[in-house]
This record gives C-alpha cells, structure tokens and sequence, in this order.
C-alpha cells in the first residue's frame, strides 16, 4: 500500500498491510521561518519516512498577528511560549478582530506548507496543525482567561466569534495551499482546565463550527486533545476522521475509544516514559499492545502529543521497525 492508501484505509477501519504510524517533533531554532520550519520538516520525513506529515510549526504562531511576543524559553518538549500576552486586561478582547489568513505570521506558515507539500516526494499526507478557538483565546491571555469568563463573558465570547471567523478562513486557505488535512489542536477539553458545563458552553459551540464549516472540504480532520481527564464521548460526537490524546495516561484506552468513536484512533506511545527513556523491549511493547488492542484496525501508531526534544532516535526507530515487522 502507499502512505496514502494506508492512511485512507486506516480511517476507515480497513485492513492494512500494516498499521501506520507517525510522530512529530518541534524545531524551536528554525521555525520562525517558512523555509527553516520546511526545511526542517522534510528532513525529518526522509529521515524516518513516516505515514503523515504533521507540520510543526509553534504553538503560538496562531497568535502573533494579535499581538502576542513569543519565544522559545526552554521547554523541553520544544514548545515556544507568550512571553507577552495581547489580552492583558478585560477590555483588550475588544482588540480581538478578524485576521487575514494570508499575512502575518499565518501568512508564513502557508508558505511553509506550500514548500512542504511540494518537497515531500511521496504521497503521504500533510497535515497543518490549527488549533480551537478557545485554545487560542487562552493563548492570547494566558490564565486570566478564566477570570474574565467568569466577569465578562459577553467580551471572551465576542472574541472568540473574531478568533472561529478567522480559524475557519485560515484552514480553507491551508486546505488551498496544499493541506491534504487538519491536526486540530485543542488544549482546553479537559477536566484540568474546564469542567464539563463550561467546555460546552464556552469552547464547543465554537469548535463545531469550525469543523462543520470545514467538513465537506478536509479529507482528513485529526482532533488532538491535549491533557488528562479529557471529556473524550463529548468530543467524540464532532466531525473529525481521527482523535489523538494521552492514551498511555489517561482514559480511555484505544480499545475503550474504538467502541466509542467511529473513526481512528491514534496513539499507543508514551511519548514522556517508555518513548523517552526505554528501554527497547518496552517500547516494543507498547506498539504490539496497541495494535493488539485495536486488532490492528482504525490505528495510526503515535506518541498521544509532541516528542521531547531529546527523545533517543535509537527509540524512534524501535518504533518504526516493530510496526513494519507487523504482518
């Protein structure tokens, strides 16, 4: 099969010559950049020649045209950080309008993925990572997001109309630009930082209609929920191909999430324990045990988020070489 025919199959719980699999690493030294971010991401993919592309740019790219000062400030799993939020006192919402999905730093990171979608040299599908309204908004400020839904909803919820405009304009230019699909990216759909209610109020409506509205013309929607206690049958009720979190550390498992979701899984790796540190066997382990979970249907094999910078490529290529010995 090609990268791509085993991706399409995976979706849709098809039988495989072999599970995919794929994982992602940041590059916080070159991705300011469209053609270091390219560069730095088409190397990666012929080092290891995984199933998928999914684009690294940083986290908080999404946010620059707004005003937030970013940089990387150490974090070991590459992550740059906002180091001056736009949003710093309630009535900057109001400053939270619509952005031009072609300028900026959004601007940039299309003519990174226009680079990489022509450099891949294969048919594997390049995602573009976006991320939910309300993880942005809580980008934008930081941890006073939460006080001001509680004191001024009206004023989060005007800018996050101004913030899903702007996301559902800027994923069909991606899906223009040479996107073969969306890793949706939300880092707010967990008990550590809504409860159930206030997800639904305040951050669902927003996501869904962002991927409603980009439905009929994404071939592949990845949604990565990020953290633990995830509110997983929720989010498993939106349009999306594919759901990726933190199987190895928090419910439920990829068995479990198969007889509650209808499309694929993807995960099995413990990206901060056993991927990091090993040793082999273990790894080895966790690949056999998810694809025994799953029987080796509707899986994409994955760490459940971003690989810590100095994750051994000894280990990684455990990973590859146990999912292609599969028969």
């Amino acid at each position: 099969m090609t990268k791509r025919e085993r991706i399409e199959a995976a979706l849709a719980r098809k039988p495989v010559d072999r599970p995919p699999v794929a994982f992602w690493r940041h590059v916080p030294d070159v991705d300011h950049t469209a053609a270091g971010l390219a560069e730095a991401m088409l190397a990666f993919h012929r080092r290891w020649d995984l199933d998928l592309i999914k684009i690294m740019s940083s986290g908080v790219y999404c946010v620059e045209d707004w005003g937030c000062r970013v940089a990387y400030t150490g974090s070991p799993g590459g992550a740059k950080q906002c180091t001056e939020h736009a949003v710093r006192v309630t009535a900057d919402w109001e400053r939270i309008t619509p952005l031009d999905p072609g300028a900026g730093a959004l601007g940039r990171e299309l003519d990174a993925l226009r680079l990489i979608a022509r450099g891949r040299g294969d048919d594997a599908p390049v995602l573009h990572t976006v991320f939910s309204p309300l993880t942005i908004a809580r980008k934008l400020a930081g941890d006073r997001l939460t006080d001001d839904l509680l004191a001024d909803p009206d004023a989060v919820f005007h800018a996050l109309d101004a913030i899903t405009e702007t996301v559902i304009r800027y994923t069909l230019a991606a899906l223009e630009a040479g996107a073969d699909g969306i890793f949706f990216a939300s880092q707010t759909a967990s008990r550590e930082v809504l409860t159930a209610e206030q997800y639904m109020r305040c951050s669902a409506p927003y996501t869904r209609r962002v991927l409603e509205a980009i439905e009929g013309a994404c071939p592949l929607t990845l949604l990565h929920v990020h953290g633990k206690a995830i509110l997983f049958d929720q989010l498993a009720t939106l349009p999306v191909h594919a759901i990726n979190w933190h199987d190895r550390v928090t419910a439920p498992s990829l068995g479990e999430a198969q007889r509650r979701f209808t499309g694929a899984v993807v995960g099995g790796l413990a990206e901060w324990t056993t991927l990091r540190h090993g040793p082999a066997e273990a790894i080895a382990a966790e690949v056999r045990d998810a694809i025994r979970q799953t029987a080796g249907l509707g899986l994409i094999v994955a760490p459940g988020c971003v690989l810590p910078l100095d994750t051994p490529d000894a280990h990684l290529e455990v990973v590859v070489t146990t999912v292609r010995s599969q028969p």
